[in-house]
């Protein structure tokens, strides 16, 4: 018996049912990354961090916010943040899953309720239970369900604040939350709507503010933003009232004691924001993109969502991780995803659509799906 057998018989469990992970290195034409704008190899980005390194600026941060990791580049990123998205106040965090995490963790109180959409992220649940609320799970995007569920909380004698928690763009289903509705609710209840705009920032709304853009200002609406997926870089910005980010840094464990970002990293997300101001076109080609793949999978049973995040449900572990092999092997980077990623007989291919790809390669795709669903 080794000291971890048990380790090993949870990963002989996790092949027997075609469920066990494995790390490779990328190959083939891009379907399966989150660079929806193409700005991870932009040369943009590169320029300016090779600009902030010519001006000094320090590779790494050397310790936390709160001792002397607090660098020029994370205040300037951060009052930027808050201008571009319209919000009060913004804080860096070094990563998406960090911020959701430290968020949770830190903001509802003890007798407060947590309402999450059922489909949330995993790293919202991480920190749903290191929080003092209450949490539970309300329908995927069914606005009456989170109002029927604070109701009936507050009938049974919840006198703390709701906290409602969604996606406005759900990274396995490409669908959108009815924010407005969700909006309304939080009012009535005299609540706080926390959005995860992780999937819509850069890629929806005026010059790529995201679907929560019309939103942003208020005082009970919190968005999460990151920095890793159409912004191209990496890290995550949490926007809102200026008492949300004191009280991060100073309740936000998460925050406190991690080591800061790298400054040459806000200096990159920096040049991001610019970005998605000054190349609307990259937005326009990246809608053209999800019109002409919707047309060409349609065929092959992949549905119309409107968004870059096309699932083509089949249902069977095995059988998802077969055909994703197979579209692999034609040179298509499309991966499968399979529980607890998903909910179990719901495994699919997450197609991704990304300015890293074209039209033609869409439609080279279409003809090897269907193939390999043949």
């Amino acid at each position: 018996m080794t000291a971890f057998a048990a380790h090993r018989a949870d990963l002989d469990r996790l092949s027997a049912s075609a469920r066990r992970r494995t790390l490779r290195t990328r190959a083939g034409i891009d379907f399966a990354s989150n660079d929806y704008l193409g700005l991870a190899t932009s040369l943009r980005l590169g320029d300016a961090i090779r600009d902030a390194l010519a001006r000094g600026v320090a590779p790494g941060s050397g310790g936390s916010r709160l001792l002397r990791g607090n660098d020029p580049e994370h205040e300037a990123l951060e009052a930027e943040a808050a201008t571009f998205f319209g919000s009060e106040a913004a804080l860096f965090f070094s990563s998406g899953f960090a911020a959701n995490a430290t968020l949770f963790a830190a903001l509802p109180q003890r007798g407060d309720l947590i309402v999450h959409d059922a489909l949330i992220h995993a790293s919202a649940h991480d920190g749903m239970r290191l929080s003092r609320a209450t949490a539970s799970a309300a329908a995927h995007n069914d606005a009456q369900a989170f109002d029927d569920m604070i109701g009936h909380w507050r009938a049974g004698g919840g006198v703390g604040r709701p906290w409602i928690a969604v996606e406005s763009l759900y990274s396995m289903d490409g669908d959108r939350a009815p924010l407005d509705d969700l909006l309304a609710i939080a009012e009535r209840h005299d609540g706080v709507l926390l959005i995860d705009e992780a999937h819509a920032t850069g890629v929806f709304g005026a010059d790529g503010r995201g679907l929560a853009g019309h939103l942003e200002g208020r005082d009970n609406v919190v968005t999460l933003r990151t920095c890793g997926k159409a912004l191209g870089s990496e890290g995550a910005l949490v926007c809102g009232p200026a008492v949300v980010r004191d009280f991060l840094v100073n309740r936000g464990r998460g925050f406190i004691f991690s080591t800061a970002p790298s400054p040459l990293i806000a200096a990159a997300v920096r040049e991001s924001l610019s970005i998605l101001a000054d190349e609307p076109e990259r937005r326009d080609r990246l809608q053209a993109l999800v019109a002409v793949a919707e047309a060409a999978l349609a065929p092959c049973g992949v549905l119309p969502t409107g968004s870059q995040i096309l699932p083509l449900m089949i249902g069977d572990d095995a059988r998802t991780m077969a055909v994703a092999a197979a579209v692999q092997a034609a040179g298509f980077d499309v991966r499968g995803i399979r529980p607890p990623t998903v909910p179990p007989g719901t495994s699919r291919l997450r197609i991704s659509l990304t300015n890293n790809a074209t039209p033609a390669d869409v439609a080279a795709l279409a003809g090897v799906l269907a193939e390999a669903l043949r």
